[in-house]
């Protein structure tokens, strides 16, 4: 697998737009894997990060009676 990374603006018109130096770097024919990371500058970045916290603190005392249920 061969990666070209690049950014590239986001517009209303929900299409990306391929820079001509990478798109010249690319096969003529055959598949391609395409993967958009953007900024989460959304609200929901703020529950992630808190979801993905509290996943990675220890259980409360309370629940200890599952560890031994394994």
């Amino acid at each position: 697998m061969h990666a070209i990374e690049f950014t590239t603006e986001l517009s209303e018109s929900r299409s990306l737009s391929i820079p001509q130096d990478v798109a010249a770097q690319l096969p003529k024919t055959g598949l391609a894997r395409i993967i958009v990371l953007t900024d989460e500058l959304t609200s929901d970045a703020d529950w992630h990060l808190g979801a993905y916290q509290q996943f990675l603190r220890d259980d409360a005392p309370e629940d200890a009676i599952y560890d031994s249920c394994r």
